[in-house]
């Protein structure tokens, strides 16, 4: 073996390659996550500007730094020793005196995570060096089960470096990371709190300068809320109505926080090409540290999908105290106490913000709403003075929604306005405005509740007296025989107001109706042919057989006893096999001729045919007594609320 084989390598990686696949290759999920870890490091050197650079033609990225530099002990000691915790071995600020970013020294790893090279430059004390890694090389190592990789040394003419440390990124593996430039600014903007003039620490990309305009969570607030001491340059053009502070001094048990929460006007505004800003980032010692501890809060609030901001928690990241970050520092570990107060003390933060907001809210977007519509303004100032405060939180929580389409929050609008005076008829205002703090629930009671059936109540009416004109102009009794087969079944409020909701059971009607025809086997063909249809239905828990007679089929008392008992027989039978027991069963007859018994005053008349019936659940319903007792229940209705002609014409208006 020659001597020059036996020469020691000038760098050496030192550490369990094992470490290095699982900790690094696929250790981050995004390139800026990739390139945060690059520019900490550029911190830490007291670097003072970092230019990264992506060349899409030559599929390379370049991250250099002005910074202090690296020797080739540095190198092999420091930046090649993974797991390298500089805060024990050195002091945990940099000579200028920053806080050191950097702590478990896995960082550089996930270079690998979208290159398959890379290459480091560096120069310090008037020296320059460089070295290559080679991800295949590594994994052959790997394979060979070494315990250490000797990156190769690149050639002098290669390294033209006169300050700091320059890293080259080559086979870049997701070749999508080219492709928006503005995107990774404002990703790497939202990751750090220090960068910019005031903290000596310019970053650009592609030669264009980093800004904390371009975290673009503020251009898109309305209200904003700051947390302690913390200064904010509101961007130009901005649109923030308000702008308040939370004092959390007094309040004890509570971690030291600092930083700032804002709500958009609409959530959608918070989708951006580079992500979605609804979420609250955590930062310490400058750099992101939890991606996001909102949806760690499990708050349900409507008011949640508005939030966006930044908090500062230096103290999660003493160096005294166990490392609370996850390995790819985009975490925290949700077990340790310090996150458990952060959590507590967020809560409250949001708790003051959630009361503030929902009248910030309502002031402005009720008069938003009144400026635009009129209509809705004169609705308004139409209520009494104890129902316009609940009315305005409906207005606003409406015009709040997520929807895009103006035509479609006027139609919430007005089904808003319908289901309020509805409840407000009812009594149940304050129950309806309740339901409006979660934006699920509201959508439900507007769109698929009884809320918007109430709402509608009036129109459903109108179209109901209709039907009963019609049947009402029908002399001729077959025709009206067979509209009412037609109709009935599906529209039971004929039969009872309160069956507005009465649905089908195929299996059950189909099994009825078997059964039926076992026990009619028996009946004469006078009694076959007089019933004309027979249908189940449920409403509300109870089981309903409804039998429509022929109207010229005359029924005594025991051939209606006789009926009902096998009709209740037959479907409690057929209930029990899909588990129901004891079922509430109600028998309706529908007949177009008066019961012979009820004729006869001696015996009662038609009190006697219902004391009869009852025990079986059974009841008559002539076709004449229907549509007259329907016609008299409706237009009563109408006439009691005449007084709402005027908010027709309001709703009107509102297209």
């Amino acid at each position: 073996m020659s001597t020059r084989s036996m020469k020691k390598p000038v760098y050496n990686m030192t550490v369990d390659l094992n470490v290095l696949d699982h900790l690094g290759i696929n250790l981050y999920s995004n390139i800026a996550a990739v390139l945060t870890e690059a520019v900490a490091n550029a911190w830490d050197a007291d670097a003072h500007n970092v230019a990264i650079s992506l060349d899409k033609k030559g599929g390379v990225i370049t991250i250099e730094d002005d910074g202090h530099g690296m020797s080739i002990d540095d190198v092999n000691n420091k930046y090649l020793h993974i797991g390298y915790r500089r805060r024990i071995g050195e002091s945990d600020t940099t000579p200028e005196g920053r806080p050191v970013m950097g702590r478990k020294g896995l960082g550089k790893l996930s270079l690998f995570s979208i290159a398959n090279i890379v290459e480091v430059r560096s120069f310090k004390s008037r020296k320059a060096h460089g070295l290559r890694m080679n991800l295949a090389d590594i994994r052959a190592a790997l394979k060979a089960n070494k315990v250490s990789y000797a990156p190769s040394v690149l050639p002098k003419k290669d390294v033209k470096i006169k300050k700091g440390t320059s890293i080259i990124l080559r086979e870049i593996t997701r070749p999508k990371l080219f492709e928006s430039l503005a995107v990774l600014r404002t990703q790497l903007a939202r990751r750090f709190s220090v960068i910019g003039e005031a903290y000596h620490f310019i970053v650009s990309v592609n030669g264009k300068k980093i800004t904390f305009a371009d975290r673009e969570e503020l251009t898109k607030a309305q209200f904003l809320w700051r947390i302690g001491d913390v200064a904010i340059t509101l961007p130009k053009g901005h649109n923030i109505k308000e702008d308040r502070l939370i004092d959390l001094s007094k309040v004890k048990g509570l971690i030291n926080i600092r930083g700032w929460i804002a709500t958009s006007n609409v959530p959608k505004d918070l989708s951006t090409s580079a992500g979605n800003l609804n979420s609250i980032v955590v930062m310490a010692r400058g750099r992101l540290i939890q991606e996001n501890v909102l949806d760690k809060l499990n708050m349900g609030q409507m008011y949640t999908k508005y939030l966006t901001g930044q908090i500062e928690a230096d103290v999660l990241d003493d160096t005294g105290d166990k490392d609370i970050a996850t390995s790819d520092r985009q975490r925290l570990q949700e077990d340790d106490p310090r996150y458990v107060a952060l959590l507590k003390t967020l809560r409250l933060v949001l708790s003051k913000i959630e009361s503030e907001w929902s009248e910030l809210r309502k002031k402005y977007e009720v008069a938003k709403v009144k400026s635009e519509i009129p209509a809705v303004a004169e609705w308004l100032g139409g209520l009494p003075d104890g129902y316009r405060k609940s009315a305005e939180k409906v207005v606003a929580q409406i015009s709040a929604l997520p929807i895009e389409l103006p035509e479609e929050r006027k139609t919430l609008l007005r089904h808003g306005i319908l289901a309020f005076e509805r409840m407000k008829l009812t009594g149940s205002v304050d129950d309806f405005v309740q339901g409006l703090s979660n934006v699920d629930q509201l959508l439900k009671i507007l769109a698929d509740r009884d809320s918007l059936e109430s709402s509608l109540y009036r129109d459903i009416i109108k179209s109901r007296l209709e039907a009963i004109k019609s049947f009402n102009g029908l002399v001729d009794a077959d025709k009206k025989e067979a509209i009412l087969q037609k109709y009935l079944f599906d529209h039971l409020w004929l039969l009872d107001p309160m069956w507005e909701r009465a649905t089908d059971s195929e299996r059950i009607e189909q099994t009825l109706k078997k059964e039926y025809k076992e026990f009619a086997a028996g009946l004469s063909d006078e009694e076959s042919k007089g019933r004309l249809d027979i249908r189940y239905k449920t409403n509300a828990g109870a089981h309903i057989i409804v039998e429509l007679k022929k109207v010229r089929r005359k029924m005594s008392l025991p051939e209606l006893q006789e009926q009902g008992q096998k009709y209740r027989s037959a479907l409690a039978k057929c209930l029990e096999k899909v588990g129901v027991v004891n079922p509430d069963i109600q028998i309706v007859f529908v007949l177009g001729q008066p019961v012979r018994e009820s004729e006869n005053a001696s015996l009662g008349g038609d009190a006697y045919v219902r004391k009869t019936l009852s025990p079986l659940g059974a009841r008559v319903v002539y076709y004449e007594q229907m549509i007259e007792n329907a016609n008299k229940a409706y237009s009563e209705y109408l006439a009691q609320s005449k007084k709402m002609d005027k908010l027709d014409e309001i709703l009107d208006q509102i297209k």
